[in-house]
């Protein structure tokens, strides 16, 4: 019977953001997600009325989504060292060190920074970068994609 089930179940990972409308269209065009109906950003010169609302991304496959909360004075992780931990990343994987590169030259020209190159890990290569409004993200490389 529905709504019975012992546990809840995770239905979005939401970050805070000072930009929704720009950290919601970097991670769209990382990981072909769609928004939700709604959400949309408006035709060709359109005011966007939505820039600093609540944004969501559905993932094309099912599974996880992604939102965006806009907040005002979002601190950036200082991680690997500093004072602001990164508290929360995404780990995003790819199927081979060659897609690990493809990848790598879409988030860079999508408006990523890299943090850590570690591409030559023998074990699980991976790099880290953040995003346009600071958060740590991962892609490794994991064979059973």
């Amino acid at each position: 019977m529905a709504g019975d089930n012992e546990f809840p179940v995770l239905r979005q990972t939401v970050l805070d953001c000072p930009d929704a409308r720009a950290l919601a269209e970097f991670y769209r065009r990382l990981l072909g997600f769609h928004y939700r109906h709604g959400d949309e950003p408006p035709a060709g010169g359109e005011p966007d009325t939505q820039a600093g609302e609540w944004l969501v991304l559905r993932n094309p496959g099912g599974g996880g989504q992604l939102a965006f909360q806009p907040v005002p004075g979002l601190p950036e992780a200082t991680w690997p060292e500093g004072p602001v931990p990164q508290q929360l990343h995404l780990d995003l994987a790819v199927g081979s060190v060659a897609d690990l590169d493809r990848q790598h030259e879409r988030a860079m020209a999508l408006g990523a920074r890299l943090l850590q190159d570690r591409s030559d890990d023998p074990v699980e290569p991976l790099r880290v970068y953040a995003d346009p409004a600071g958060h740590p993200f991962c892609v490794f490389v994991s064979p059973a994609v």
